[in-house]
């Protein structure tokens, strides 16, 4: 059990700052695209930018356990992160795009379908890249 544990520890904290990650992005789009009415694609990158910001902090410091706040290693782990989020971010935008504004599918359903692939491989880009 404790191997086991140990091979997938850090999907557990993932999931959960995952979560959370997407609760924040989800809030922050409806707030802007339905309250303020803010378009579809700034409200996307509205979103994106806040849950990235906190995806960095949890998932270097909770997820990923890199304590490190020297310069050089925080610059990389920042610099990385924020470019595999950008072309998440990028991927996300897209998705959104096609489907919404041109197709006119549910907003709702495909920001959630979007966000779980984007998840998806910003844990892989943070495990096998940023902070290894």
């Amino acid at each position: 059990m404790k191997a086991l544990y140990e091979k997938y520890k850090d999907l557990i904290p993932y999931g959960i700052f995952g979560v959370l990650t997407t609760v924040i992005n989800w809030v922050v789009y409806k707030v802007c695209y339905s309250s303020l009415e803010i378009p579809n694609v700034p409200s996307t990158c509205i979103a994106w930018l806040l849950a990235v910001l906190f995806a960095f902090i949890t998932n270097k410091l909770w997820v990923f356990h890199s304590k490190s706040f020297q310069r050089d290693v925080l610059t990389r782990e920042a610099v990385s992160f924020f470019t595999a989020r950008i072309l998440t971010g990028v991927l996300d935008v897209v998705i959104m795009w096609i489907a919404v504004d041109k197709l006119g599918y549910n907003a709702d359903l495909w920001k959630l379908l979007s966000n779980v692939l984007v998840i998806i491989l910003n844990y892989i880009a943070s495990k096998f890249v940023i902070f290894k």
